[in-house]
């Protein structure tokens, strides 16, 4: 089993999708970050569950779907660390490093 560590940056997505959505639904925007945050728990029992987006040489950057959001990962030795939290409308390869 792997652990997950988020990185601040994806924190910070969570949290910019948490306010958005609730300034128009508090309930919806607690559900849809808890179900993102759920999705990603199941990556330290199945880290390959993503599609291999890009290799680096830290590891392979992989990108899980939750809804209309990509969760994108990386897989080291010892983690998984979650990079951030994209919505589907967004053009991915200009936040991934």
């Amino acid at each position: 089993m792997a652990r997950i560590r988020w990185s601040h940056e994806a924190e910070l997505w969570l949290k910019e999708i948490y306010d958005y959505i609730a300034q128009d639904n508090t309930t919806a925007a607690g559900k849809v970050v808890t179900g993102i945050y759920e999705k990603a728990q199941f990556l330290s029992d199945f880290p390959e569950l993503g599609h291999k987006y890009r290799d680096e040489p830290e590891g392979d950057i992989r990108v899980l779907l939750y809804g209309h959001y990509r969760i994108a990962y990386i897989i080291t030795d010892d983690y998984i660390d979650i990079l951030g939290v994209f919505h589907g409308a967004l053009d991915i390869d200009r936040y991934l490093p």
